[in-house]
């Protein structure tokens, strides 16, 4: 498939770049302050938006695989000496989607707040994942407040602070058609493709949950980690499903720990 390159943003110089990738309610401009954090530490950033959010247009029909075609034509273009991918919630499902199909160009993996596949959740999780995200919302109530009410709810109960409203900012302007759209996507996603492409990764691999995440919870992201060999796993305390927001300096020693340890950045951010 011929695709354009999905609408991205640059920031930095480096030999090591990291490549980001946001959830069902997101936006490559949710990783402002991640980005500063790894511009300090020299490395290079390439924040992107899947096809239907940002500037992109939606595509018919969206899937799990287009956007993981958009991201290795992203890779092939932008991609450094070593590149990192990192994926949030929907991205983190389909980072190794990506890795498997640019496995040359991508070095390492970073996931954060998965379900890894949708039958790893109970009929009920599941059920209520759906229903959240796709139910109507009462009359007269704006889509912005409907998915901020979203986002929300899968924020830890004590979370607040400058990061959490960027993230709130952002994923609650996510339109309502590509929600409806990845939703869909996360739940025909077949299983054998996810199982396939996660037991796949055989490079330096993260997983970290948030605490009290009820989307990508620990237990469940354990039970992926497990599936790739070697892979690192941690849980960021009191968090949800922003980890990297809601508790930025727990997050940050788990994450800059596993970067700075297979990934070490010769460059410097500009």
């Amino acid at each position: 498939m011929d695709l354009k390159l999905p609408d991205y943003q640059v920031t930095g110089a480096s030999d090591v770049t990291v490549f980001l990738l946001h959830g069902i309610y997101g936006s490559k401009d949710y990783w402002r302050f991640v980005t500063e954090r790894l511009l300090a530490r020299g490395y290079r950033v390439v924040a992107m938006d899947a096809p239907g959010y940002g500037l992109s247009r939606l595509p018919d029909p969206f899937s799990f695989d287009v956007v993981a075609e958009a991201a290795a034509h992203l890779v092939k273009a932008q991609g450094t000496i070593r590149n990192v991918f990192f994926g949030h919630s929907m991205g983190g499902q389909i980072t190794p989607r990506i890795r498997l199909k640019v496995p040359d160009l991508v070095h390492g993996i970073v996931i954060a707040s998965t379900i890894g596949y949708f039958a790893n959740r109970t009929k009920e999780e599941q059920e209520e994942f759906v229903r959240k995200r796709t139910a109507p919302p009462p009359p007269g109530t704006d889509p912005i407040e409907a998915n901020m009410m979203v986002v929300n709810s899968m924020l830890g109960p004590t979370s607040s602070g400058p990061e959490v409203d960027l993230v709130r900012l952002w994923a609650s302007r996510t339109p309502p058609d590509t929600v409806k759209a990845a939703v869909k996507a996360v739940q025909t996603y077949p299983e054998a493709d996810a199982l396939g492409a996660i037991k796949a990764v055989s490079i330096p691999s993260l997983l970290v949950a948030g605490e009290v995440d009820q989307v990508g919870h620990p237990a469940g992201m354990k039970r992926v980690a497990d599936m790739i060999a070697g892979c690192e796993f941690g849980v960021v305390s009191g968090s949800g499903h922003y980890p990297w927001a809601e508790n930025p300096a727990e997050f940050n020693d788990i994450f800059f720990g596993f970067l700075e340890r297979n990934f070490p950045a010769a460059g410097s951010g500009s």
